[in-house]
């Protein structure tokens, strides 16, 4: 540990995380609150947010495209960097100024208008920043979850603080996204790490980013379609009923809409925290109960946790139920990831997962969320989330027939439970 906290580009690249990671929770995770609250954001409707979303989730499969290119020949120089820093640093003006104006008085226009500039901050940046300190810790030889535990550090507490700063005044949040923003950039700027002779490809010199050629390959393989089918009617669903529905909904318990959003801001401070802490466990659970298992685990915990929030209406129960997302996201995240190196070329793993996983699940948020988001004016919200439960209950049973066993048609990095890896040793 002595030695890792001596490796200047290891504290650069947690550095860099944090930053980010700040910047983005103390506004991203009000946001959905904000587009809908009367009193301190917008007022919009289920389908108008749905149509930012839908309208932000088109910008970031975009500039996510664009940012791999180009940094796949940067390696780990810092031009994209400087500039996600520079849009991190200006989003508070932005939305002051530019976003809030242009939704309330031109509102094709200002979703246009954010979804790019937001994009090219912060959800398309995700990936950048993390892609680039994923190629420091391989160059500089520090461990790349040690940095990225520094990411989610920085966003549960930031997200702490945001319940209370949105109840007195939204625009705190914003001007917190660009004081840290600021930061981000001065360490970009100026925060040198040592030089490299870094080509921007992964160890086997493989750009990380799939070229059409590849992802047109992949596409003609029916397998991957199950899992593209699977991703669309689980974690599609599931990021709609999250993101664009839950914040809302949460905050709404409660006898007062200010009460409601600080208890939603502590609430997702430690489901974070959780999270951070499971994504230590459920691979040691993996190792016990197999891939597919987990990743049917996930399925059911997702099922659970839409369905909890459809019959609850206790602040409590529900606050319970919210838990369960530190639970899914890593059975889900990190089943669905070995699995795809279970029983595909494992050389391909990063455009397998690409493909499979990140583009059909921004894809589906641009077919899905306008139309939940419409249904939701229509209903309500729980009687959405019933709806949207019994889509992923319909995909678990899918989900069952069509998962691979972990034995069964091993074409990439075979999984060998620990049971069975005892008993091949008492032999």
């Amino acid at each position: 540990m002595e030695r890792t906290l001596k490796n200047g580009s290891y504290l650069q690249s947690s550095v860099t995380l944090l930053l980010f990671f700040s910047s983005w929770g103390v506004w991203w995770s009000f946001f959905q609150i904000w587009l809908t609250d009367e009193e301190n954001g917008l007022g919009l409707s289920g389908s108008e947010v749905g149509t930012v979303y839908a309208a932000n989730s088109l910008a970031t499969l975009v500039i996510m495209f664009a940012y791999g290119a180009v940094q796949d020949r940067l390696g780990t120089r810092r031009h994209l960097t400087i500039l996600a820093s520079a849009a991190m640093t200006l989003v508070g003006p932005f939305f002051v100024f530019v976003y809030q104006p242009l939704l309330s008085n031109a509102f094709a226009l200002g979703v246009v208008v954010g979804a790019v500039f937001l994009s090219l901050g912060f959800m398309a940046a995700v990936g950048l920043f993390e892609a680039v300190s994923e190629r420091l810790s391989r160059t500089y030889g520090f461990e790349y979850g040690q940095s990225r535990m520094w990411g989610s550090f920085g966003y549960a507490l930031l997200t702490l603080a945001a319940g209370f700063l949105f109840t007195v005044d939204p625009t705190l949040n914003f001007a917190l996204g660009s004081f840290f923003g600021l930061l981000c950039l001065l360490t970009q700027l100026f925060w040198a790490s040592p030089r490299t002779t870094a080509t921007g490809t992964t160890g086997s010199g493989k750009p990380t980013v799939p070229n059409a050629r590849e992802m047109m390959r992949l596409l003609q393989q029916g397998r991957l379609w199950l899992i593209i089918v699977l991703v669309f009617f689980t974690w599609t669903f599931y990021t709609v009923y999250d993101q664009q529905m839950f914040p809302d909904f949460y905050a709404g318990l409660f006898a007062s809409q200010a009460q409601g959003q600080e208890a939603y801001g502590v609430l997702n401070a430690v489901q974070v925290f959780t999270e951070a802490a499971m994504l230590g466990v459920i691979p040691i659970l993996m190792r016990k109960v197999g891939v597919r298992n987990t990743l049917l685990l996930g399925v059911a915990v997702m099922f659970v946790r839409i369905l909890g929030s459809a019959v609850f209406m206790d602040p409590i129960l529900v606050s319970a139920v919210k838990m369960l997302h530190s639970i899914e996201v890593p059975l889900f995240i990190l089943g669905i990831f070995r699995y795809f190196t279970l029983h595909f070329n494992s050389a391909l793993s990063a455009t397998v997962y690409m493909v499979g996983f990140q583009i059909s699940a921004q894809v589906g948020n641009v077919v899905l969320s306008q139309p939940l988001g419409a249904l939701r004016d229509a209903i309500g919200y729980q009687p959405t989330f019933y709806v949207i439960s019994g889509a992923v209950a319909c995909a678990a049973v899918y989900a069952y027939f069509v998962l691979q066993r972990d034995d069964q048609d091993v074409q990439g990095d075979p999984f060998v439970r620990d049971g069975a890896r005892a008993a091949s040793a008492a032999r």
